[in-house]
């Protein structure tokens, strides 16, 4: 469970995002839309610990039940994506994903690196380098990199928008498929009401209703 209580950001001359409380349970995802400036990539920018200079906010987000607010990043368990796939051009697809998993025996990492790829239908990809990859290639593997952090939730800040149409909707479809089978809460923030997954609440922020 993600929780959000009373959550409020701001910049010094105006206000982006005031008294906002939701609940995302596992495997759910709760999506997050308005108009730019509305303090969208802000929420997600808050919540994983990297809010910009100048920025305030208070308010608290609890992961299963621990309130992360005042941790460092590295310590709160959450993920993101962005609409870049960011993988490290210098490793290959194997090594991207091998960044991503928790210390321990070469063997056992390398084949969860390798049954990763092979669920995902990249089973003969682990020693390409990305810039040989297709885009919707290259975001598969930086899920799968998110995904073997393990992370408690996963902020999705536009990951679908770069891709056409028809890699869009596979794109979605296997990035909820994940989500719902590892029951991690998500939240995803998104410009195309094409994005939200069927059943989803949709949270909108709206610049003029939070002061903005």
């Amino acid at each position: 469970m993600l929780e959000l209580i009373d959550v409020c950001i701001a910049t010094p001359q105006r206000r982006l995002v005031h008294g906002l409380s939701a609940q995302v349970g596992a495997g759910e995802v709760l999506v997050v839309m308005g108009e730019s400036g509305s303090g969208k990539s802000s929420l997600l920018a808050w919540l994983c610990g990297t809010l910009a200079p100048g920025l305030t906010a208070s308010g608290h987000v609890l992961l299963e039940g621990r309130d992360i607010g005042l941790l460092p990043t590295v310590r709160r368990r959450v993920g993101i994506l962005f609409q870049d796939d960011l993988l490290f051009p210098h490793l290959s697809v194997r090594e991207n994903l091998l960044f991503a998993l928790p210390a321990g025996r070469a063997a056992q990492r390398i084949a969860r690196a390798e049954a990763a790829l092979a669920d995902a239908g990249l089973a003969d990809h682990g020693g390409r380098m990305p810039h040989t990859l297709s885009g919707g290639q290259r975001a598969r593997v930086s899920v799968l990199r998110a995904l073997l952090a393990q992370p408690r939730a996963l902020l999705l800040d536009e990951p679908f928008s770069r891709l056409d149409l028809p890699l869009r909707e596979r794109f979605r479809a296997f990035v909820f498929e994940r989500l719902r089978a590892q029951g991690i809460p998500a939240l995803l923030v998104t410009h195309d009401a094409h994005d939200v997954p069927p059943g989803a609440r949709v949270l909108q922020l709206d610049a003029d209703a939070t002061g903005a």
